[in-house]
């Protein structure tokens, strides 16, 4: 076969692997799906995770190096990110102990991407406290949230209950900021409890500025915040529970409350669970909990 033949024929095998790449890449991902990521080891602020590599759909030759995003899927194409890694290995350093999370991991490169491999549901390892709740109102929609708390010392050395912070989120509907706290009862005694309130207006437009989102929240958008139990003192030895912590709240005007936006609220089950979705932190660092799961 003459050069130019022989030339010819290559040039063409090269556009079919590219059109056969191209083609991939149009109808769908041009990289496999990694595998579900696996735990290696588990502590109270860390993970280490790994999963099987991805591989390229097509010729493999030309193609650029394949990352590994690790994500928390939070709904259709919406996740929070955790992490990037050119190898099929993580070690994760800012997740909160005794704290469910769902991770998967997708592929990505300059030339394609993957799929989201399954994810995997994994608790991470208590710290030196977990809060345990019980949902006391069967009606989400009334004009009072109640529920009971407690705090269990899962440390190995004693607990000073004035260097903890529990916190239970929640959503204000309406930009209405009014609750107020009450503490019904508590084991430790309520005089021993200190509540207070805090929420997070969202900024307004500029002086003469139409809100115009997402710079600015639409009017009547439900605004975070949080209830904060302190208290005035005592300590827990290992293992010691502070034992239930009954509290309500309502608003000045007593109106209606929907509690099922909020971050921290759990369907009554009449059941003690432990719920991640309160936060708990000692000395202001996170030991319980993670409203971004």
């Amino acid at each position: 076969m003459s050069a130019r033949r022989v030339t010819a024929a290559v040039a063409v095998a090269a556009l079919a692997s590219l059109l056969a790449v191209n083609a991939a890449r149009a109808d769908g991902p041009a990289i496999s799906t990694p595998g579900t990521p696996t735990v290696v080891a588990n502590g109270p602020h860390q993970l280490t995770l790994s999963w099987t590599p991805s591989t390229w759909i097509g010729d493999p030759a030309a193609e650029q190096p394949i990352s590994y995003e690790v994500q928390v899927p939070l709904g259709p194409n919406t996740y929070r990110w955790l992490g990037t890694t050119p190898d099929t290995t993580i070690t994760l350093t800012d997740l909160a102990p005794g704290t469910t999370y769902r991770i998967a991991v997708a592929a990505r490169a300059l030339g394609g991407y993957s799929d989201s491999s399954p994810a995997n549901t994994v608790r991470t390892a208590s710290g030196r406290a977990v809060v345990s709740y019980l949902n006391l109102d069967w009606s989400p929609t009334n004009n009072q949230i109640q529920y009971s708390l407690q705090v269990t010392n899962t440390g190995t050395g004693s607990l000073d209950l004035s260097t903890v912070r529990v916190r239970y989120h929640l959503r204000f509907e309406g930009g209405n900021t009014s609750l107020v706290t009450n503490c019904d009862w508590a084991a430790l005694g309520c005089d021993r409890i200190r509540q207070t309130v805090q929420f997070f207006v969202p900024p307004g437009p500029p002086p003469g500025g139409t809100p115009t989102p997402p710079g600015y929240p639409i009017p009547g958008t439900p605004v975070p915040g949080w209830v904060e139990l302190a208290f005035t003192g005592g300590a827990l030895a290992p293992g010691a529970s502070s034992g239930p912590i009954q509290l309500r709240h309502h608003r000045h005007s007593w109106s209606d409350i929907d509690e099922r936006d909020d971050p921290s609220w759990i369907p009554a089950t009449a059941q003690w669970t432990e719920n991640g979705r309160i936060t708990l932190d000692v000395d202001g660092v996170r030991e319980f909990g993670d409203t971004n799961t």
